[in-house]
């Protein structure tokens, strides 16, 4: 996953109430032939389409008839290249925490449509703002996002800003802070057959998302590949510049930072970035997973959801879990 500019947002705050546009709209003919894994998750969600321009985002939503009272919604925002399945191993331990859960596919990306304003993150917080308008009004949310989604997250917060209590940004980029590391990518959109496409898919999972070779299994090989083959903004520039910076230093809200331990994003650099994000005034934590690379949620799903509910539920730690959980991750310095 490679994050790739476009112009500044210029997106006024809404106040318009839940609409009837909202729409069930029938399972792709992607999502028709997904990895059982996939489906067993997909069956428990409902899946609805907001506006999106001329088109449409599709929602999955998770949990709203088991949710506590008081904990937020929470929304999930996934990676550049990706869909909703980037939180595939997060999704049931979110539910059973009490969460009702909304996760897009974000505009240009997955089952939805191109975004009206843009090709790159700065294009999606509008759209996005009147889609979660119509599914749930101006209630207050947590959000995460990875990657991409992590930059998206943090350009929402800030152009409107009552929208989130909580954010937890998962590896974001846009810190001004590049890689150290050359990252070398195998191009695909070239590739005649299906089978030469899934052999680069594989190897862009471990050049860049997985550290272990075990991790790049059959099921993460499969969801590259749908999920590259379905981005149609491939040209995106913002990643590589201080554009979340800029707009944490206005969100008040909480934020909070998980990565992997061997991102290769974040690698040797870790102090650098904390040192960054302590200028923004609702920095709070950086966090590292032992054992896992950029698509940490994926790599190390146990340890990641632990830490997750750690931050989303104000850092309560349960006393009966907490020496599994010291074992299994780091804390970023």
């Amino acid at each position: 996953m490679i994050e790739q500019g476009s112009p500044a947002i210029e997106a006024a705050a809404m106040t318009e109430k839940p609409s009837l546009s909202m729409s069930i709209p029938s399972p792709s003919a992607v999502e028709r032939n997904l990895p059982q894994e996939v489906m067993q998750v997909l069956g428990l969600a409902r899946r609805v389409q907001t506006r999106c321009g001329q088109g449409h985002i599709v929602w999955h939503c998770w949990g709203q008839e088991g949710a506590r009272h008081d904990r937020a919604p929470l929304v999930l925002l996934h990676g550049g290249s990706g869909s909703w399945t980037h939180w595939l191993r997060n999704i049931p331990a979110l539910i059973e925490s009490g969460r009702s859960v909304l996760v897009p596919d974000l505009p240009g990306f997955g089952d939805s449509d191109l975004p009206p304003g843009g090709k790159d993150a700065d294009a999606m917080p509008e759209p996005l703002e009147r889609g979660l308008c119509e599914l749930i009004g101006d209630r207050a949310c947590d959000g995460v996002g990875f990657s991409f989604g992590g930059m998206v997250a943090g350009l929402w917060a800030r152009v409107f800003a009552a929208r989130f209590s909580r954010l937890v940004l998962v590896a974001p980029p846009g810190l001004g802070r590049p890689a150290l590391q050359r990252i070398r990518p195998k191009a695909w959109r070239h590739l005649a057959s299906s089978e030469q496409r899934l052999l680069a898919h594989t190897h862009n999972l471990r050049e860049i998302m997985l550290y272990h070779e075990a991790s790049t299994c059959a099921l993460a090989c499969q969801l590259q590949q749908i999920n590259a083959e379905r981005d149609r903004l491939p040209s995106r520039r913002l990643s590589r510049t201080d554009v979340l910076r800029a707009a944490l230093v206005q969100v008040s809200c909480p934020v909070d930072v998980l990565y992997g331990q061997h991102d290769r994003y974040y690698l040797g650099q870790t102090a650098d970035i904390e040192t960054i994000l302590r200028t923004c005034p609702g920095f709070g934590r950086m966090q590292a997973i032992a054992g896992a690379g950029h698509w940490v949620q994926f790599e190390q799903p146990q340890a990641f959801n632990y830490a997750l509910l750690g931050l989303l539920n104000a850092g309560a730690v349960d006393p009966g879990h907490a020496g599994k959980y010291q074992s299994c991750r780091s804390i970023g310095t």
